[in-house]
């Protein structure tokens, strides 16, 4: 299958990675590819340049954002900072965009005031609903925001179960992106489906858990994992 992810950082490159690695053609997206292959230092946490990564990873192609969804048949993975989906979507074009799947993995982190972020989203709405409100067309899957990259890709880092939630209005739509979390190991069970777009206003939210979880654990290596008592 052809499968767009947007997004050259290490959360686009782990995702890419994955699914290049289960036998789909990848086309990974960026607004600029001179810019993005002109890039020679790592990133803060020590993860390569783009164009270094792509010499380990010949089958992924680097095109930009509009590209990686013509060529990428009905799925879209957005991998960036959700501060620039809608300026990434814009650039893609309602067009394209039209009757596609969208894993929209961001979260609506505001850094401008230092560590740890804010939500430039909230309580009220998520960004899941505002991109979805914007692109009606468009079919918005929010999953696997509430882990680090690793984890989403191979869940099987960590021991027992563990969970990963999906939000989104278009049945049909979670159902291939089931499939696609199935694929990546993560069991059915362990899979939880919230219900329509709205539901993604409790998962972005729990960023703020997440990110003091890392600060007090110093690693990224964890998860939350939902029991129910047997009544």
């Amino acid at each position: 299958m052809n499968i767009a992810v947007l997004g050259t950082g290490v959360v686009g490159q782990a995702l890419a990675d994955r699914l290049s690695g289960l036998g789909h053609q990848v086309f990974m997206g960026t607004r600029n590819v001179a810019d993005s292959l002109a890039k020679t230092e790592a990133d803060r946490m020590g993860n390569p340049p783009i164009g270094t990564w792509l010499k380990e990873h010949p089958k992924v192609q680097l095109v930009t954002f509009k590209e990686a969804v013509d060529k990428g048949g009905k799925l879209i993975v957005f991998a960036m900072n959700g501060q620039v989906a809608k300026e990434c979507l814009h650039a893609v074009g309602e067009q394209l965009l039209n009757g596609k799947i969208l894993i929209d993995i961001s979260n609506p982190l505001d850094f401008s005031k230092g560590f740890p972020p804010t939500l430039f989203v909230s309580n009220t709405e998520s960004l899941s609903e505002q991109i979805q409100n914007q692109y009606p067309t468009l079919k918005v899957v929010k999953t696997l925001n509430t882990m680090s990259n690793p984890v989403m890709v191979n869940p099987k880092l960590i021991e027992g179960d563990h969970s990963v939630f999906v939000s989104g209005n278009d049945t049909a739509a979670k159902a291939k992106v089931t499939d696609l979390l199935k694929s990546f190991g993560w069991e059915e069970r362990n899979i939880l489906d919230l219900g329509d777009i709205t539901t993604a206003r409790g998962t972005e939210m729990i960023l703020p858990l997440w990110l003091r979880l890392y600060s007090k654990f110093q690693t990224p290596f964890f998860n939350f994992s939902i029991k129910r008592a047997q009544l």
